[in-house]
This record gives structure tokens, C-alpha cells and sequence, in this order.
């Protein structure tokens, strides 16, 4: 399959935690072709690594078909995980890495798609990023108002 046959999807994410560990929420955007679906969700105890890392996943896990994903996020620990880590975790089976259980998530829902992922710098006016923050933030306020 060429390149050209791919669609080019941006998946914009991030994660938010009341508390490492606590509360957590995690919003993203899908875009398309100047299309875009927000996404966000949450957890009871979390941290916020684990919630930046849950953004990507469920973005991903809304695509139906194989495509290039560039994905756009304030974490270093996602964008250096994806671009220079990865690789060698898989090789070492993990030994020492954590959140072992999503990134093996990660490497499933990943698999059919070509994925690159850029760093931004977080609470910057980056249009995009600042409603994932949002919608992330008040995932995590609901969890912690209902526990």
C-alpha cells in the first residue's frame, strides 16, 4: 500500500491527574480533513503519564481502518516513548519500564497504522492542545467530585 493511500489522521491528546496517583482524565482530538471528533474519559487512580498514554490509545482505537497518525502532545514521556524508546523496551520485554500494560496496549492498537508523534509545549496557546488540557481536566474534576 502507497502512502497515498493512507489517510492522514492528526490525533491531538493529553492527560491530566488530580494527585500522581489520583484522579485522572484524558481528552483528545481526531481530525480528518478538517473534521474533527473530541474524545475524553477518565479513571479513579491514575497518574498523569498513564493518562497521557490512555489519550493516545483510545484516539487510536476510534480509527476503522489503516492510517497515518501524526500525533501531537505536551508529554515527552509519550512523544520520546513512541519515537525513540519503543523499540527497545520490545527487545528488553519491558524489564524496568512502566505502564508495561498500556504500552503493550499501545503496540496492538497502534500496529495497523504508521504513527509519528510531535512534541508541543503544554499551556502554550496551542489551539488544540489547550481543549484536550480542557476536556482532560474536567474528566479528572468529575472522577474527584463522585469519589
Amino acid at each position: 500500500m502507497s502512502n497515498r493511500a493512507l489517510k492522514q489522521i492528526t490525533l491531538y491528546c493529553d492527560g491530566s491527574s488530580l494527585g500522581n496517583p489520583g484522579p485522572g482524565g484524558y481528552g483528545g482530538i481526531l481530525e480528518y480533513k478538517g473534521n474533527r471528533k473530541e474524545f475524553s474519559g477518565g479513571e479513579d487512580h491514575t497518574t498523569n503519564n498513564r493518562m497521557e498514554l490512555r489519550a493516545v490509545i483510545e484516539g487510536m482505537k476510534m480509527l476503522k481502518e489503516p492510517c497515518a497518525v501524526h500525533i501531537v502532545s505536551d508529554s515527552s514521556y509519550v512523544v520520546k516513548a513512541i519515537n525513540e524508546w519503543l523499540e527497545g523496551w520490545v527487545r528488553k520485554h519491558f524489564a524496568k519500564v512502566k505502564n508495561v500494560d498500556l504500552w503493550q496496549e499501545y503496540l496492538q492498537v497502534s500496529a495497523p497504522h504508521r504513527v509519528s508523534a510531535e512534541w508541543v509545549r503544554g499551556h502554550n496557546g496551542h489551539e488544540e492542545n489547550e481543549i484536550c488540557d480542557r476536556l482532560a481536566r474536567e474528566e479528572a474534576a468529575k472522577i474527584k467530585e463522585k469519589l
